[in-house]
């Protein structure tokens, strides 16, 4: 991978693929995480609004001219970051990361259809928490923190998404869409000193000030056990959260081997003892959030109303009886929970445009490219290390359970 560090602050990220397309991602640390308490929903808005048309270009000329360069290209907005990304013909990047550089650059926020807009993202957020599996995060999130951003969902709540204006769109487009808060990722069958020439000759001349970012707020989680009734749902939702955001980075990395055996495949712990011993859920598993300002271990099943507290019961005993987990990490092992980490993230990335989102997210998170380090790490990590992290995170659960 090459680096390149331009003179206005911008940090690009280049890495070849022997292919016939480029995948680009321009990202900036401007997610939810950056808005004040009286704006939730302003990243996402603006994230919207971007693409409502520039200087040049009308809303209308925009989706033309994306649906004819690219085979497929987005934009999202997390907690903390927001990026914008796609895939076209080598051929064509050129002319793709033109139209990428128009909108971001060059958006005019236009009040005509602004209202409409809102409109779509408050359906949007309707739909969000039609999904039972969401809204039951959502409602863990809100009661296991008082004072971190997640625990409200990243697009915000309808009240607060009606009350944003032109103005805090604008205002917030200007402290954070800057030179010194971009990092564009670029995978291409194109030589470096190409891609190197296409995003300087559109990006070399932008200017901003240097912005000032918020610390991420971190607290200790309410634990114990929470309900929350929804007419019309069919079964019930169980999720567990422990927070990582103490872990090191050889902890976190432990974390992940312990998961390959706990939470994740068919093979895992908890698949083992509540569906195939017990027959209590479809589908069962843990994963971990390490994003920054997130930093959550999660566990997440569905189960009918009938057998919430059974499964939680056998969920519960596998928390507390740390013995038991203790001793299923043999050398050998540790050694198949390593390949398995790799081979998840080499088909992972294995699509150029989510190496792309990978490599932006990762520099603007942490700053740094963590994935080298990690190899680095897991070759270092034995049987006492994973002991001692289920000790440290499988601890004063914060419980959300979703049911009729």
């Amino acid at each position: 991978m090459k680096i390149l560090n331009m003179n206005n602050g911008i940090k690009v990220l280049y890495e070849y693929r022997q292919n016939y397309i480029t995948s680009f991602c321009i990202g900036f640390k401007a997610g939810a995480l950056m808005e004040s308490k009286e704006e939730l929903g302003l990243a996402h808005v603006v994230e919207h609004m971007i693409f409502k048309g520039t200087k040049t270009r009308s809303e209308i000329k925009i989706n033309r001219a994306l649906d004819e360069i690219f085979g497929f290209n987005n934009a999202m907005t997390n907690f903390p970051y927001s990026i914008y990304y796609g895939t076209t013909l080598s051929e064509n990047f050129e002319k793709g990361f033109e139209i990428y550089s128009d909108i971001i650059l060059n958006p005019i926020f236009p009040k005509e259809g602004f209202s409409e807009e809102i409109d779509i993202i408050c359906e949007e957020l309707r739909e969000w928490k039609d999904d039972n599996f969401q809204l039951c995060e959502d409602e863990l999130l809100k009661n296991a923190f008082k004072s971190r951003r997640i625990n409200t969902c990243i697009i915000g709540e309808e009240k607060s998404i009606r009350k944003i204006s032109i103005e805090n769109i604008k205002s917030f487009y200007e402290k954070f869409y800057v030179p010194t808060n971009c990092v564009i990722s670029v995978v291409s069958s194109l030589d470096y000193e190409s891609v190197k020439n296409i995003v300087t000759k559109y990006f070399e001349n932008w200017s901003g000030d240097i912005v000032h970012l918020k610390q991420e707020i971190y607290e200790k989680n309410d634990e114990g056990k929470f309900i929350k009734n929804k007419e019309g749902i069919q079964g019930a939702k169980i999720q567990y959260c422990f927070p990582i955001h103490d872990l090191d980075d050889k902890e976190v990395v432990a974390l992940k081997i312990f998961n390959t055996k706990f939470g994740e495949g068919t093979s895992s712990i908890l698949y083992d003892k509540i569906r195939t011993q017990n027959g209590l859920a479809y589908d069962i598993y843990s994963y971990i959030k390490n994003e920054s300002g997130i930093k959550l271990f999660i566990i997440c099943l569905g189960t009918s109303n009938g057998n919430v507290e059974k499964a939680m019961g056998i969920i519960n005993n596998l928390l507390s009886s740390s013995k038991e987990l203790e001793n299923i990490f043999t050398k050998d092992d540790i050694i198949k929970a390593i390949s398995a980490i790799k081979l998840k993230r080499e088909l992972r990335v294995e699509k150029s445009i989510e190496l792309c989102k990978e490599l932006t997210t990762n520099e603007i998170m942490f700053g740094e490219q963590k994935i080298n380090n990690e190899q680095k790490i897991l070759q270092d990590i034995n049987a006492q290390d994973i002991i001692k992290i289920i000790k440290k995170v499988l601890v004063s659960p914060t419980i959300q359970v979703l049911c009729h």
